[in-house]
């Protein structure tokens, strides 16, 4: 059997009463009396042939239909709302969602995201932070900024800012560094990835120790560490120009090694969205800059 057309308003009077098991607190919502919600739901339950809600004396209780449809009107009208709010200024704004390493995010990003919004409002820009390990489709991204080589199945790249990387410490431990050899005395802190010190110290001039120091999978959690005085971390010092401005890090020596550059990455398998190619030009003009 194929029902009539269900009233929207209806719709709306049942999912607010079972929100609030009643029909009362309903129509102060939706600013209706209570006798209009509940002929609303009435008339609903007729249209269905079932029963929705079970009428107590003190309020509503909810049947085995009414809890099966709740969720369904619930987040059809979530996502009717959500999309009504994107025509907010007389024009659609496009979603687009990005992840990226945390580090580029505090250290690049955020003092430049005001001006994004200026320059394109209608963009609406969703940021979920990383540690540089990211799944493009798994997790819904549109593209996603990391740190590398440039060299991702699948993925298109294109390069936004080279990242050096520095020894960075406190203050207490920089006051006794005189020469890159003073660091083979001091607590080496590590990322994930095994052979960056190695590698600045072969810039040094230096064979790398042993190193087994603490291992970090996130720059921002290795720089707060160093800055706590529990080693010293091999970072990308332009990424932490506030830290050292205000004297929390120092970076004792000038030598530093580049493994890699930031990177905006997208899958080559979707076409690049009109946002999308909005958000690179203005990343590479903004990196340019520097």
């Amino acid at each position: 059997m194929t029902l009539p057309p269900l009233p929207l308003n209806a719709l709306r009077a049942f999912e607010a009463s079972a929100r609030h098991l009643s029909f009362t607190r309903a129509g102060l919502e939706l600013r209706v009396t209570q006798a209009a919600v509940s002929q609303q739901v009435k008339g609903l339950e007729e249209i269905l042939g079932v029963r929705l809600f079970r009428r107590l004396p003190r309020g509503l209780g909810m049947t085995e239909e009414g809890e099966a449809l709740l969720p369904v009107l619930s987040e059809s009208f979530r996502r009717i709302g959500s999309t009504l709010e994107r025509f907010r200024g007389g024009r659609l704004q496009e979603v687009l969602t990005i992840g990226a390493v945390g580090t580029f995010v505090t250290g690049w990003l955020l003092p430049r995201l005001p001006a994004f919004r200026a320059a394109h409002p209608f963009i609406d820009l969703r940021l979920m932070t990383n540690n540089n390990r990211v799944d493009l489709a798994g997790e819904g991204l549109d593209a996603a900024i990391r740190f590398g080589a440039g060299a991702w199945h699948g993925t298109e790249a294109t390069r936004l800012l080279a990242a050096p990387l520095s020894p960075l410490c406190a203050p207490c431990i920089a006051a006794r560094l005189r020469q890159p050899a003073d660091l083979l005395r001091e607590t080496l802190l590590r990322s994930y990835r095994v052979d960056e010190w190695d590698r600045w110290f072969a810039t040094a001039g230096l064979g790398a120790p042993a190193i087994r120091g603490f291992v970090f999978d996130s720059s921002l959690t290795m720089a707060e560490a160093a800055a706590q005085g529990a080693g010293v971390a091999l970072l990308p010092a332009r990424m932490f120009d506030h830290a050292l401005r205000e004297g929390r890090l120092v970076r004792p020596f000038a030598a530093e090694v580049t493994l890699g550059a930031y990177w905006l990455t997208r899958l080559q398998s979707r076409p690049e969205t009109e946002a999308l190619a909005a958000l690179r030009a203005w990343l590479v003009a903004e990196a340019a800059k520097v």
